[in-house]
């Protein structure tokens, strides 16, 4: 069958998994994929789950030290159409396979570039670790808390690689299709850091609001919750009578009363003390019921609580396991999550399928992954692709159409980042707006979600705002819902209804199971994936939770750190795959003509964001987990507390970066001290080692430590700076890269968001600010044809809304 991205070649010159999980996914969808990689092969070969990030992919060793490598890779780059690396620009040049030179004989040519920090500013030459990054911008220091200690933890689930590794693909599909149109190619850029954008899901716009009013949110119940120690009582972790433990996930109040009736919790509402929802409980009432319902959790096992639930089928909860038990899941098994195959070195394996289902190109994953220059002989050159086009320049989704029908976070999120990439997203939300816009005062959580796209409020329970949406979706080249299956054909908005009216139609549908396990119908919220992938296993370090507690003051301790552990990160984790795959589909539309559906769930996204634990193969490592005291994976990459009472991350797991490291840090006799020497001798050394570099980091703070290394390109930075709200809102690095814009606000006035996750060399990129519930509905209802008093009646009736400014 025909894939996405048949008759694309792509040159993989990254090294590790961002890039490698890109280009992988590339070769799932069509593309020939040639991993061009250093004598001796890509040195992250080395890491457990590289038999994933490595598949469906051809290999070559070329040494860029030599003049006859860099022809070779100058050879491979005439003929093809993407390029991928981990080298900074500087770098790149330096080896001359920069853009500029691979370029002057292949315009055509896109060329996607992955850095630690983005390509200027303090931070540029710092080294491109996940740690330092998350240490640096604050996450590590967002995670304090967990461990019985003070300071920053270890950020355990890489997020960033996920984030940038789906960056980078969404960038690479939007320049190809860019180049359809220009008939000339272009550099796209992300980097870790911008990777960790997304995880900040409200504190920049918190921050620089509290700036204009500290007092602004002492009444907020929303911010209350937030900063809370315990967990709420929607989304709390309990312990069955088992000692196992579930995530509840129940947000919205239906879904928490669903919650209480499964749970035979709900004769609480006959008690007048329990009106509302439970942020408006009184503390002592609040604290109450907790006590009663953990002590209820208790008297059944996690099965006979998760058959309960599953029977109900509209609550929200999972059980708490590792990655590698989720393989078993059927959920992710029948929705093509799980891929096997035979592996000539390793046998059986097991690992992430396909990134996405879609229904007429469907991916079709290569082969195991072969072995370094495994390929040398048959790899030949072709010609510079033939190419046409205006030669005007536009943004990469200039003219696309994006029509959302989505709530809370991850799918909206994920949409929000086709709007930066230049389309027209038009949101179409409830009379009252998205939940979303409710949780929180001034309604800042939404603004993240709901950036660069207009809204349009209508009742659609009734035929004239159905009768609006079918007039939308005829214009439309993306539908992006997150409804349970069946909903959107009682609305009127199901594929055939959208396709009758627009036969191209890529239909993404965005929810928590899939369309075909047993998991269909059942919601989902953020914390089922943190808990059923892994994430928050790992996060709370090991030897946390405990197994069967005696008290329930223990039971309550053991869940606020299992909460704060499974924190936000699988709705973004999801919101990235969202934007990739609707490209992905779009790909297919503009190339082929193929119109379809596009099924996307938070499982197979976390799987992808946990993908070095959702793995199997005979002797394969264990998923490396942090200590007990989330300090880190290892001596030479882990957190360490400086004079001053600072903390540092340092970040040196080779041998040269090691031994650069002692030189630096005046310590030059641990690089030549026989357990210190080499990368095995470290792992067998690992207690004493850290205990001498605890003794050498003590002697300065943490500032003096990244002056001295990190602008020198040895891996140490400070892992107690700002929080992340604090961080993108004044950082200068932030600010000389443009990680942060600003933008009017109807509500705000000026203020700063995020920026793009990708940027381009040549198409303009306009990140818009955050729309208001229904802010566009008379423009878009007068751009279908409605006149003023159409749209007034509309109103009167309640079938078209807005929500009030209500400015500051």
């Amino acid at each position: 069958m025909t894939k996405p991205l048949d008759g694309i070649r792509v040159i993989d010159l990254s090294l590790g998994p961002a890039g490698g999980m890109a280009t992988m996914i590339m070769a799932d969808y069509g593309a020939d994929v040639i991993k061009v990689e250093p004598p001796g092969g890509d040195p992250f070969r080395a890491m457990p789950h590289s038999p994933v990030w490595l598949r469906g992919k051809r290999s070559v060793i070329h040494d860029l030290a030599t003049t006859e490598g860099r022809a070779a890779v100058h050879s491979l780059a005439s003929g093809s159409d993407v390029v991928v690396t981990t080298l900074s620009e500087a770098q790149a040049d330096e080896c001359g396979i920069g853009y500029s030179s691979l370029s002057a004989t292949n315009p055509g040519l896109v060329y996607a570039r992955i850095t630690g920090f983005g390509p200027k500013g303090p931070y540029a030459n710092y080294p491109g670790y996940e740690g330092l990054v998350a240490a640096k911008s604050g996450r590590m220091k967002a995670f304090g808390g967990i461990p019985d200690r003070s300071g920053p933890a270890f950020a355990a689930v890489q997020v960033g690689t996920h984030a940038a590794a789906q960056s980078a693909l969404t960038g690479v599909l939007g320049a190809l299709l860019e180049r359809d149109t220009s008939g000339r190619g272009q550099v796209v850029e992300t980097s870790l850091l911008q990777a960790m954008m997304p995880y900040d899901l409200a504190a920049l716009v918190r921050t620089q609001l509290m700036a204009k009013d500290p007092n602004l949110f002492l009444n907020d119940p929303f911010a209350q919750m937030m900063t809370n120690r315990m967990p709420t009582l929607n989304y709390h972790p309990v312990q069955a009578k088992d000692g196992r433990w579930l995530q509840l996930g129940n947000l919205l109040q239906h879904l928490f009363d669903n919650f209480l009736g499964a749970a035979d919790l709900a004769d609480i509402y006959a008690d007048p003390r329990y009106e509302g929802s439970p942020p408006t409980w009184t503390p002592e009432d609040r604290e109450a019921f907790r006590d009663r319902m953990l002590t209820r959790m208790r008297e059944l096992t996690t099965e006979e609580w998760m058959k309960i639930f599953v029977e109900n089928g509209g609550v929200v909860a999972t059980d708490y396991r590792p990655a590698e038990a989720a393989l078993d899941d059927h959920d992710l098994i029948d929705n093509g999550h799980v891929l096997e195959q035979d592996h000539p070195r390793l046998g059986r394996l097991r690992g992430v399928g396909p990134l996405a289902t879609l229904e007429e190109t469907p991916a079709e994953p290569g082969g195991p992954s072969h072995e370094a220059g495994a390929d040398q002989a048959t790899v030949a050159t072709r010609a510079v692709p033939s190419l046409h086009g205006s030669g005007s320049t536009s943004a990469p989704l200039a003219g696309v159409t994006v029509l959302e029908f989505a709530t809370i976070i991850a799918a909206p999120l994920g949409v929000s980042f086709l709007g930066d990439l230049g389309a027209r997203v038009i949101k179409v939300e409830p009379v009252g707006g998205d939940p979303y816009r409710g949780m929180g005062i001034l309604g800042i959580q939404a603004a993240r979600t709901n950036q660069s796209k207009e809204s349009i409020a209508l009742d659609l329970k009734t035929q004239e705002a159905r009768e609006i949406v079918s007039k939308l979706a005829a214009r439309t080249d993306i539908v992006i819902h997150n409804y349970r299956p069946g909903v959107p054909e009682r609305l009127g908005i199901g594929y055939e209804d959208c396709k009758r009216v627009q036969p191209s139609i890529v239909y993404v549908s965005v929810n928590g199971y899939g369309p075909k396990g047993p998991g269909a119908h059942r919601p989902s919220t953020h914390p089922i994936p943190g808990a059923a992938l892994g994430g928050a296993l790992m996060q709370v370090g090991k030897g946390r939770p405990p197994g069967f507690c005696d008290t329930l003051e223990e039971v309550r301790a053991a869940s606020e750190k299992l909460m704060r552990a499974n924190e936000a990160n699988p709705d973004p984790n999801t919101s990235m795959v969202v934007a990739s795959s609707a490209l992905l589909g779009l790909t297919s539309a503009r190339r082929f003509g193929v119109g379809q559906q596009v099924f996307i769930d938070m499982l197979g996204a976390n799987a992808y964001a946990n993908a070095d634990g959702f793995l199997d193969y005979a002797g394969k490592p264990p998923r490396a987990v942090p200590d007990h005291d989330l300090l880190g994976l290892s001596a030479t990459y882990r957190l360490y507390q400086a004079a001053s009472d600072t903390w540092v991350f340092l970040a040196v797991p080779t041998d040269a970066e090691f031994a650069k490291f002692a030189e630096m840090a005046g310590a030059p006799g641990l690089a030549k001290d026989a357990r210190f020497s080499t990368t095995s001798t470290r792992k067998a050394s690992d207690e004493a080692l850290a205990g001498e570099l605890c003794s050498l980091f003590a002697t300065r703070d943490a500032d003096s430590w990244e002056s001295d290394l990190a602008a020198k390109g040895v891996g140490c930075v400070r892992a107690d700076g700002p929080l992340p709200g604090d961080f993108w809102a004044t950082d200068a690095h932030v600010r000389e890269n443009g990680f942060v814009v600003s933008v009017p606000h109807l509500r705000y006035g000026d203020y700063l968001r995020w920026g793009t996750m990708v940027n381009y060399s040549r198409s303009p990129m306009t990140p818009g600010p955050a729309c208001l519930a229904g802010d566009h509905t008379d423009d878009i209802l007068a751009e279908l044809g409605y006149s003023g008093a159409d749209i007034k009646g509309l109103r009167s009736r309640g079938i078209a809304w807005s929500e009030p400014i209500e400015a500051i």
